[in-house]
């Protein structure tokens, strides 16, 4: 399908009141409230469109599979450093972005939004809109490109976009430590505030496991100077870990209802019923639960100046995602107006339209 394909098929929806569903290898269905109206498959624009190596930038259309750009970058020794769940091999570079989730390394390297260079974008009037230097009329002000990270579909249809990579790590370790939660939150508190090159921390069932990344004498450094388990290298145990985490393939990601909050680093224990794991030096805090009560969560996340969403499972009429403060939300309403005025991408999927 062409990018005229596309614009039609937009149009007539926009004109007819249909509604679509933006939809690429369809890993993240289950995330975000209900899905509805007609699937406009995205797979069919597929392709790198530019990659300098040297530059450390790639171009990509949506439906490009993220497995393919993660194989293209490797021959280079470079990565999407934000870590992005994989979710399986049907994954796409549109649903990254538009989802906006990151894996272990997005405490230390940043979060999708900050590698979004740009990106070509096609409204809900058929038009195509390029961004990345560029301001649209009605929403100067914003970086429209990054605002699209964490939009699920809602604003428009993601046609292309450019992502600034990394080198990868000349080197890496894992650390093993043995702590309670409240221990190992003020030890990575601590460290956050040393120059130690943490690239990923998790914490769970009384353990402390950290993932050192950089140059050899830098890693080896802190190996030294943090102590704990570790091997000469990082073994396949460590990658196994790390990989689980990011992709969600660990067991503790299965069964139960999944929470997940963003809390301030600094932020005491949560006292929630159900099991917890920890990431993001204490900022990403999971929580699965047999059944939970979701005003009681998120009133105890707000009250350490979090917000949580009903990641998996539950029931999703209490509302996935954190609810917006009234002035928020009506930016949100003004910005999809702005893009959608049809209101035809994606609705509902983050918030009731």
């Amino acid at each position: 399908m062409t990018y005229t394909a596309f614009s039609d098929r937009i149009r007539a929806a926009s004109a007819a009141g249909t509604p679509l569903r933006l939809r690429g290898g369809g890993t993240k269905d289950w995330y975000g409230q209900r899905l509805h109206g007609d699937v406009l498959d995205t797979r069919v624009n597929s392709g790198i469109i530019a990659y300098e190596p040297t530059e450390l930038v790639i171009t990509a259309r949506c439906g490009t599979p993220l497995a393919e750009i993660e194989a293209l970058l490797a021959q280079h020794h470079q990565m999407l450093a934000f870590e992005p769940p994989r979710f399986g091999p049907a994954s796409t570079i549109g649903g990254v972005v538009a989802s906006a989730l990151s894996g272990p390394r997005r405490a230390s390297a940043g979060a999708v939004r900050d590698f979004v260079l740009g990106a070509v974008l096609m409204d809900g009037r058929g038009v195509v809109l390029r961004f990345g230097g560029q301001v649209m009329k009605n929403v100067a002000g914003y970086d429209v490109s990054r605002l699209l990270a964490g939009s699920l579909g809602t604003l428009g249809l993601i046609l292309e976009v450019s992502l600034k990579v990394l080198p990868v790590p000349l080197r890496e370790a894992s650390l093993r430590f043995e702590m309670s939660e409240i221990e190992a939150l003020r030890r990575l508190n601590e460290w956050a505030g040393q120059p130690l090159p943490i690239s990923a921390s998790c914490w769970h069932q009384g353990v402390l496991s950290l993932r050192l990344s950089g140059a050899e004498a830098a890693v080896a450094a802190a190996r030294r100077k943090l102590g704990g388990e570790a091997g000469e290298a990082m073994d396949a145990a460590d990658e196994t870990l790390w990989s689980a985490l990011r992709d969600q393939t660990h067991p503790y990601f299965t069964g139960g209802d999944m929470w997940r909050m963003s809390v301030p680093s600094h932020a005491s224990a949560l006292i929630l019923r159900g099991e917890q794991l920890i990431e993001w030096g204490g900022a990403q805090r999971w929580l699965k639960v047999e059944q939970g009560d979701a005003d009681s969560i998120r009133r105890t996340v707000a009250a350490s100046g979090g917000h949580a969403t009903l990641f998996r499972g539950g029931d999703k009429g209490v509302g996935v995602f954190h609810p917006l403060a009234p002035a928020v939300a009506k930016i949100h309403a003004r910005l999809k107006q702005s893009f959608d005025p049809a209101g035809i991408f994606n609705p509902g999927r983050m918030y009731a339209n």
